[in-house]
């Protein structure tokens, strides 16, 4: 299953009047905050959801993030995270792609 396709699933049970819904903050650097145009939004996924499906999400919401699935690592609540961490309502959440500079 493509991210697009966990997104959808996701976005289906999401929308279901048997599941509860989870708030979490986004916040965006680099190249995710480029395309988005913003620091930070508000998202809601399905109870369940892991901090992957917002990588899914903004990469079916903006494409040209794709080049960066592989490369992002996670953050939640100021922890480096792995992508299959659940996200709990009011998490924090950060996708941090390769950055450079001095």
């Amino acid at each position: 299953m493509d991210g697009l396709q966990r997104y959808l699933t996701g976005y289906e049970a999401m929308t279901s009047l048997d599941s509860p819904a989870i708030a979490v903050t986004l916040k965006l650097f680099a190249a995710y905050q480029e395309a988005y145009g913003v620091e930070e939004m508000r998202w809601q996924f399905p109870a369940g959801a892991t901090v992957a499906a917002v990588l899914d999400r903004a990469i079916a919401e903006k494409p040209q993030l794709a080049r960066w699935r592989s490369l992002t690592r996670f953050g939640i609540n100021l922890q480096f995270v792995p992508p299959d961490t659940p996200l709990n309502d009011g998490d924090e959440v950060v996708l941090i792609p390769p950055v450079s500079g001095g």
